[in-house]
C-alpha cells in the first residue's frame, strides 16, 4: 500500500512525549517529575465514595448522557460558589472524560475545516492534536521567558477574517503563567469585538499561589461566547479517574455535546459520585491544597537554582519551566534523553510544547513538582550531579 495509512492532518504527532519519558523512567528506575500526576492519592473520603458507588451498584452501568444529576449539579454550586456564576446543571453543564475530552468535543463541535484557532504557545500537546483533527488552522501566540506573559497587540493583530475562536490556559501548562484580570478583561474586549468564541481550559483553576484565576466567563459580555472546561484530576489528585466538565450556554452545550456522545458516549459512573461529593468540600481543602503546592514549588524551585538551572517561578500549576543554559547545556531535547542515565531523574524539553518555535523553547526544561516532599528533595540530591 504506497498511501500513508495516517491521516496526514496527524502527521508528526506520533507517540506523545510523556508516555515516551514515562517509559524511560520505568526502564531506568528515574524518578518521573516529567508527567504531571501526583504520587499521593487525594481525600480518603473522596476515595471511599467511589469505592461505595462501585459496591452499591452506583454508576456500574452507563450513566446519563450528560453525566449523572449530582455531579451536574455539584459543578452548578462550584461556578456559583467560587465565581458567582449560575449555570443550570441540566442544560449548561456537560460530564466528559476529563477536561481532554472536553475541549476535543468543543474544537471538533466548533470548527469547520479551514478555521483558524489562536492560541498560546507552548501548547498542552491535546490543543496540536485536536485542531488538527477539526481541520482547523493553528495560530500561535507565542509566550516568551521570563514572564510569559501574552502580548496583546500581537493578539489581536492575529486575527483575520478566518479566526473562529481563541483556545486559552490559564493557569498555563507548562509555564505556570496566570492571567492577570487586567489581561483577561483585556483578552475578553478583543474576543467581543472581533466576535470569537473562547475554549477556556481550567484544569489548574485552583492550584494557584497567591495570584486570582479569573475565569472569563466572569466578563461582561463573555457568558454567550464561552465554553469553560474544568477537572477533577488535578483539583483532587485523582487523575486517573477521568472526570472533567464543560459549562457554557444552552446552544454551545448541545454542540459540544453532539460531538462528546461520539467519542467516549459516557465515562467515569462511579467516579462522577465521588467527585460530586468531593466538589462540596470546604473551602479549607481548596486553600491547603494550593498552600502544600506552594510549599513544593518552593522547595524545587530553591533546590534547582542551587544546582544550577535558571528558574522561571510558577504562579499556578504543577509545573516548573527552567533554563539549562547555565548549566553549559544547548539542547533541551538531548539533555532530556540522557538525564535519566545521568542523574536517574525524568523532566520534560519545552521544545515540545513549542510546535511552531520550537527555537523558544530549545534550553528549556519542564519539571513537575506534584510529588511527595523526601522524593522532590531524592531528585534534587540526584540532580547535583549537575552542578557546574
Amino acid at each position: 500500500m504506497t498511501r500513508p495509512l495516517l491521516n496526514r492532518r496527524l502527521d508528526g504527532l506520533g507517540n506523545t512525549i510523556f508516555g515516551v519519558m514515562s517509559a524511560r523512567a520505568i526502564a531506568t528506575d528515574s524518578i518521573n517529575l516529567g508527567q504531571g500526576f501526583p504520587d499521593v492519592d487525594g481525600p480518603p473520603a473522596v476515595a471511599k465514595a467511589a469505592a461505595d458507588a462501585v459496591m452499591t451498584g452506583k454508576g456500574n452501568q452507563y450513566p446519563p448522557a450528560t453525566g449523572i444529576p449530582e455531579l451536574r449539579n455539584a459543578v452548578a454550586r462550584h461556578q456559583q460558589r467560587f465565581y458567582g456564576l449560575r449555570y443550570d446543571p441540566d442544560t449548561e453543564v456537560l460530564i466528559t472524560a476529563g477536561a481532554t475530552e472536553a475541549i476535543a468535543a468543543a474544537l471538533l463541535a466548533l470548527l469547520e475545516p479551514g478555521d483558524e484557532v489562536i492560541a498560546f504557545e507552548p501548547y498542552y500537546d491535546s490543543y496540536v492534536a485536536n485542531i488538527a483533527m477539526a481541520g482547523g488552522t493553528r495560530v500561535p501566540l507565542t509566550l516568551k521567558a521570563p514572564d510569559f506573559r501574552p502580548d496583546l497587540t500581537r493578539l489581536e493583530s492575529l486575527i483575520t477574517g478566518k479566526t473562529r475562536l481563541l483556545m486559552l490556559n490559564s493557569p498555563h501548562n507548562p509555564t505556570g503563567m496566570v492571567l492577570t484580570r487586567a489581561e483577561t478583561e483585556a483578552i475578553a474586549r478583543i474576543a467581543i469585538n472581533h466576535d470569537l468564541l473562547v475554549i477556556t481550559d481550567e484544569a489548574y483553576e485552583h492550584l494557584t499561589f497567591g495570584k486570582e484565576h479569573v475565569p472569563f466567563a466572569a466578563i461582561d459580555g463573555m457568558r454567550g461566547r464561552v465554553i469553560s472546561i474544568g477537572s477533577a484530576g488535578k483539583t483532587f489528585s485523582f487523575t486517573g479517574w477521568k472526570v472533567g466538565w464543560a459549562t457554557a450556554t444552552p446552544d454551545l452545550i448541545s454542540a459540544v455535546r453532539t460531538t462528546k456522545q461520539f467519542l467516549t458516549y459516557v465515562s467515569s459512573g462511579p467516579f462522577q459520585y465521588a467527585v460530586a461529593e468531593a466538589l462540596d468540600l470546604p473551602d479549607s481543602y481548596y486553600t491547603d491544597m494550593a498552600a502544600d503546592l506552594r510549599a513544593k514549588r518552593d522547595l524545587m524551585t530553591a533546590g534547582l537554582k542551587e544546582v544550577g538551572f535558571g528558574v522561571y517561578q510558577p504562579d499556578g500549576t504543577y509545573f516548573i519551566t527552567t533554563d539549562i543554559s547555565p548549566l553549559g547545556e544547548q539542547d533541551a531535547m538531548e539533555f532530556c534523553r540522557g538525564l535519566p542515565d545521568r542523574a536517574g531523574v525524568v523532566a520534560i524539553p519545552s521544545a515540545v510544547f513549542y510546535d511552531d518555535h520550537p527555537e523558544e523553547g530549545r534550553t528549556m526544561v519542564r519539571f513537575a513538582f506534584c510529588k511527595r516532599p523526601e522524593v522532590l528533595k531524592e531528585a534534587l540530591s540526584r540532580l547535583s550531579v549537575l552542578a557546574r
